[in-house]
């Protein structure tokens, strides 16, 4: 099963590669559509809004399905089938280029969010199949660090590509992404499926799981948190293209993955600093850190300099890093041991709810004529009155943060 591992995490990289170089690429295409004057300055938010709140959709109505899947059958076939979608997707989305029309690289592109869905539970379910106890934790380490290096490499990649390429050879590429990843699957040894779990057993648990979380008044707030830093992060990944062209002046894709990394970077930093400073179950400093992002989000509407935006981004995803990891680390130490994985099944379901619900945001605004900054402002807004309600009632022995 160590060779196992090995193939897991090359697959697992090229898999996210992939899904953030396809949103790059996609989106790549509408800034120079923008340029000739093909799109409108709101057409281009809307569009930001649509294609990047698509993969949201299949996490939303997949996720009970997609733990299902991961749990019923063996996870190596999971894998593959996860990545089989994803190259169906691609190949989809490739007939935009033969004819001309975006409504095929939506549905490809919403395929291929089909595809993340349903591999995502197995990537972190087969590490307990395949390795022993005492490798999970720097099993998960190595995992989540391939797939943040994945997200910035696969977005400047992406935006590189487009900015360089063809849209037929972007597709091509993408297409022989997935496919190496579906190989290193398809190589891996099969590891054993559970004929005993039933799909309706499965929906029953999932809800059942769900309102007992939210019946936990200190859980159901963390879960409110968590679900602000996501909807906060969407609606500034979206808003990043629209921004860099109209008010810092950029004109090309890659200029713009840029700003993402350098946020990417700060809530790194912070994540890291978080451990340093906060205890597990400490909760004390996380309305403060959301006050802060506020004021940050709010000071990148009125900066055009570029020296300025950076150091506000890396700020202001510092920041997010301390806000968020407490709260996860606090969801995981106080759920149930026994149904940690439903826990965190659920968070990312009402994570990628809450980043659905900053597509609908944003298109909202953006279509009612709002201009970057007041996406900004808005955004500030909202941060700051959710962050103000955040009150964690205390555990047993402790003082209420």
């Amino acid at each position: 099963m160590k060779r196992n591992y090995s193939l897991l995490l090359v697959s697992q990289f090229l898999s996210a590669f992939g899904d953030n170089a396809i949103l790059a690429v996609i989106l790549g295409q509408f800034l120079y559509r923008h340029q000739q004057g093909i799109v409108s300055d709101m057409e281009l938010g809307t569009v930001n809004a649509f294609y990047t709140s698509i993969l949201f959709v299949p996490y939303v109505l997949l996720a009970p399905f997609a733990g299902f899947l991961g749990d019923r059958y063996a996870k190596t076939r999971v894998l593959i089938l996860g990545n089989a979608v994803k190259c169906f997707g691609t190949f989809i989305a490739f007939f935009t280029v033969v004819s001309h029309n975006d409504f095929f690289q939506s549905i490809g592109y919403l395929i291929v969010g089909a595809g993340a869905c349903i591999y995502s539970p197995a990537k972190y379910g087969i590490l307990v199949e395949i390795l022993p106890k005492k490798r999970l934790v720097k099993a998960n380490g190595m995992i989540e660090m391939l797939t943040i290096v994945a997200i910035l490499v696969g977005t400047v990649s992406g935006a590189k590509a487009i900015d360089t390429l063809s849209l037929a050879s972007c597709f091509i590429l993408l297409l022989g992404i997935y496919g190496f990843a579906f190989c290193l699957n398809f190589a891996m040894t099969p590891t054993k499926p559970q004929a005993n779990i039933k799909l309706s057993k499965s929906f029953e648990e999932f809800k059942r799981h769900f309102f007992r979380l939210l019946g936990d008044r200190r859980i159901a707030f963390v879960l409110l948190g968590t679900g602000l830093f996501w909807i906060c992060g969407a609606v500034m990944k979206m808003n990043f293209q629209p921004w860099g062209i109209r008010v810092l002046g950029y004109e090309t894709n890659t200029e713009i993955s840029m700003l993402g990394i350098w946020l990417s970077l700060g809530i790194m930093s912070g994540s890291m600093l978080s451990g340093q400073i906060h205890r597990v179950s400490d909760l004390s400093g996380v309305r403060r850190y959301g006050i802060m992002m506020s004021i940050l989000i709010a000071c990148l509407a009125m900066t055009a300099s570029n020296s300025a935006v950076i150091a506000l981004l890396i700020l202001n995803g510092t920041f997010a890093g301390l806000f968020l990891i407490p709260l996860n680390s606090a969801l995981q130490a106080e759920s149930d041991s026994d149904k940690i994985g439903k826990s965190i099944a659920l968070q990312n379901f009402i994570e990628n709810l809450a980043m659905l619900c900053g597509g609908i945001f944003i298109f909202s605004v953006v279509k009612v004529g709002a201009s970057p900054q007041v996406v900004f402002i808005l955004l500030a807004v909202l941060v700051a009155v959710v962050s103000s309600f955040l009150f964690f009632p205390a555990l047993k022995g402790k003082e209420e943060c």
